[in-house]
Order: structure tokens, then C-alpha cells, then sequence
């Protein structure tokens, strides 16, 4: 019976952080992003829903030093200004992206792991969502994770390799990749409270999984990645209890 309350109590949490519009004939999921990312919310519209879904393929597509309001706006049929209406510049629309990237990472960690006691396995389901390959969610019809990983391999350390990332950071600009980070730290530090370094060990994950993947599609030479045998998962697998043994 305890451990029927404790799963309901979690599982309420998980609804209260992530589902704040709900309804018996609609359940709306939605990601919460913090205002100081845009200029009016992008979700409160159809056009602006249309502005991220337009930009995810373009910046995909195009790449980010090549990607342009302009560009932006005669795609989706409107003028540039109705851009501006929402983000100020193309790098605040990245950073709400990497940001809108990482709260559904969080949600989808916290969503699998809410009802496992065993840090273990917790760690291992946040490796499996942090290296294995993005598959479509269907509760976010706007967004496209698919290519929106491929944005985050390619194009996040642009939002904060700046010159401006320490001014940016106190904003809690990256704030959710953090959150990310800590989240697993925990598990990690559940698993193993004598660990010194949680959050390089968590952070190298992330930023090697995206690295492997990079170099599978572009540089093969540097990476053992195989299509289909899931070795990157696999492989930080193993580097992280070899490192908590």
C-alpha cells in the first residue's frame, strides 16, 4: 500500500509539472519554457507554432549560419517583422529550442524513471534516452525531436559558445540542460554517494553521445558506431559503472 502511494504521489507530480492544461476529452501535454527566451510565446498561436516548426526543418536543413529570418518568413508565408514579433534574433530562437529540447529530455527521464526504486536502472534508462537515436513523439505535434536532435548535435554549443554565455547563464538561459545534469547526478550519487564527479561523468555522456554520432555521419574514422547495434548506448553504458565500480 506504501509503495502504491509513493508511485501515485510521483506520478500527480509528474502531471503537475508537465501537463498543465488538462481536460477528460483532451490531454494536453506541453513543455514549459521560461518568457525570458522570447518575445511573446510561441506556442499561443498557430504562427508561432508554425515559426518553430518552419525553423527546426530550415535550421536542419540550411544550417544555422545560413538560416535567416527573411528565409524564415517566406517560407511560412509571413513577413520577417512577424519573426521579430516572437524572438529577437535567430540566437535566442536557438537557445529556445536547445531549451524546448532538453524540458521534453527532463520529462521523458522523469516520466520513465518515476516509478523505479533501483538507481541502477534509473541510470540506465536516462542513458538509454541521453545516447540511444530520437524517435517522433506524438504528444508534441508541432515539434519534430527527430530533427531537432540533429539540431542539438550539430548546432547547440553555438547557443553557448559566445561571448555572452556567462550574462546569458545568469538569465538561467540554460537552465534546463542543468536541471538535466542534476537529475541524472542524482541517480547517480544514489547509486554510488562516494562518486566524486556526477556531473562530469553525466555531462560527458551527453556531449560524447552527441559527438559519436557526429562523427558516424561525418568523420567515421573516429568513431566505432555501427547502424543498428545501438553501441553508442551501450558503450557509455559500460564507461559509466566501469567508473562507479
Amino acid at each position: 500500500m506504501k509503495a502504491f502511494l509513493t508511485n501515485l504521489y510521483i506520478n500527480l507530480i509528474v502531471i503537475l509539472l508537465y501537463l498543465p492544461s488538462f481536460t477528460m476529452e483532451n490531454l494536453n501535454i506541453r513543455i514549459q519554457i521560461s518568457p525570458t527566451l522570447y518575445a511573446k510565446d510561441p506556442e499561443s498561436s498557430d504562427l508561432g507554432r508554425h515559426i518553430i516548426c518552419k525553423s527546426i526543418e530550415m535550421i536542419n536543413t540550411l544550417g544555422f549560419e545560413s538560416f535567416t529570418f527573411k528565409k524564415l518568413g517566406e517560407a511560412i508565408g509571413s513577413n520577417e517583422s512577424s519573426v521579430y514579433r516572437y524572438f529577437a534574433n535567430k540566437h535566442t530562437l536557438l537557445i529556445y529550442l536547445v531549451n524546448w529540447y532538453w524540458s521534453w529530455m527532463d520529462y521523458k527521464i522523469v516520466l520513465q524513471t518515476a516509478n523505479i526504486d533501483d538507481p541502477k536502472e534509473k541510470i540506465m534508462h536516462a542513458i538509454e534516452l541521453l545516447a540511444a537515436d530520437i524517435k517522433q513523439d506524438s504528444d508534441f505535434s508541432f515539434i519534430n525531436e527527430v530533427l531537432l536532435n540533429k539540431i542539438i548535435i550539430m548546432e547547440s554549443s553555438k547557443a553557448y559558445h559566445n561571448k555572452d554565455i556567462d550574462i546569458e547563464n545568469e538569465k538561467g538561459f540554460f537552465k534546463t540542460y542543468k536541471q538535466v545534469v542534476h537529475r541524472v547526478s542524482e541517480f547517480v550519487l544514489e547509486y554510488n554517494p562516494k562518486f566524486e564527479f556526477p556531473h562530469m561523468l553525466v555531462s560527458t555522456i551527453i556531449e560524447g553521445a552527441h559527438n559519436q554520432r557526429f562523427f558516424a555521419e561525418h568523420l567515421p574514422s573516429l568513431t566505432d558506431f555501427k547502424e543498428g547495434e545501438n553501441n553508442i548506448t551501450r558503450f557509455y553504458t559500460n564507461l559509466v559503472f566501469n567508473a562507479l565500480k
